[in-house]
């Protein structure tokens, strides 16, 4: 079974869920989104967002295939084009940080590590573009696939709480730490193209 990670571009969008495709959760400030969703153009301000960030600051996103089908995504971004961070009671993101935004892998791959690797591929490319940390607003009550990443999934690939708070915690991942990952990324991403058995187990993402 092959898998790779390839960065996100306007050519590839359309691999996104349709949902995740026609959300601007965290592509505009609070006010803007829901005008965005009554016009019934999120899509397009989706579109228009990632347009944008590539122009200005480059690649802001990785999409997971399997066998050429997409299964999942990470979103990333400087603080100051995600204008919906600033709604957050744990706002600012630090700045010498790049904000996770979000990522998603479908149920059937959940649990066989692509979610690491995901975090992984994203440190990696942050760390060659002169980055020191990502950071990320975590919801420490997940319950269901969301925009806000779940607390306890953050925690478990490496990420440190450096701002408390009973539902939305900040959270951290120093690059340099991950320097001892290079070696270790390597290897997953040889593997992405290499045969591995799906794990049934569905673990949040």
């Amino acid at each position: 079974m092959g898998r790779q990670l390839v960065p996100l571009t306007l050519d590839n969008l359309p691999d996104l869920p349709k949902k995740c495709r026609t959300c601007v959760f965290w592509e505009l400030d609070p006010v803007s989104g829901d005008a965005a969703v009554k016009t019934g153009r999120p899509d397009l301000e989706k579109e228009a967002w990632i347009s944008a960030v590539l122009l200005e600051w480059g690649s802001c996103g990785r999409i997971v295939y399997v066998d050429e089908a997409p299964v999942g995504f990470v979103l990333y971004a400087p603080p100051a084009y995600v204008p919906r961070s600033t709604a957050f009671p744990t706002s600012p993101v630090s700045p010498d940080a790049v904000q996770l935004m979000t990522a998603r892998l479908l149920p059937a791959y959940q649990g066989q590590g692509l979610g690491r690797v995901m975090v992984q591929t994203v440190a990696k490319d942050l760390l060659r573009r002169g980055f020191k940390a990502i950071e990320a607003f975590a919801d420490a009550r997940w319950k269901e696939p969301a925009c806000v990443l779940p607390a306890e999934y953050l925690l478990a690939v490496g990420f440190k709480t450096v701002r408390p708070h009973h539902h939305y915690p900040r959270l951290r991942l120093e690059l340099r730490t991950t320097l001892s990952w290079k070696e270790d990324v390597e290897r997953a991403l040889d593997q992405l193209l290499g045969a591995v058995q799906k794990d049934p187990v569905l673990r949040p993402l």
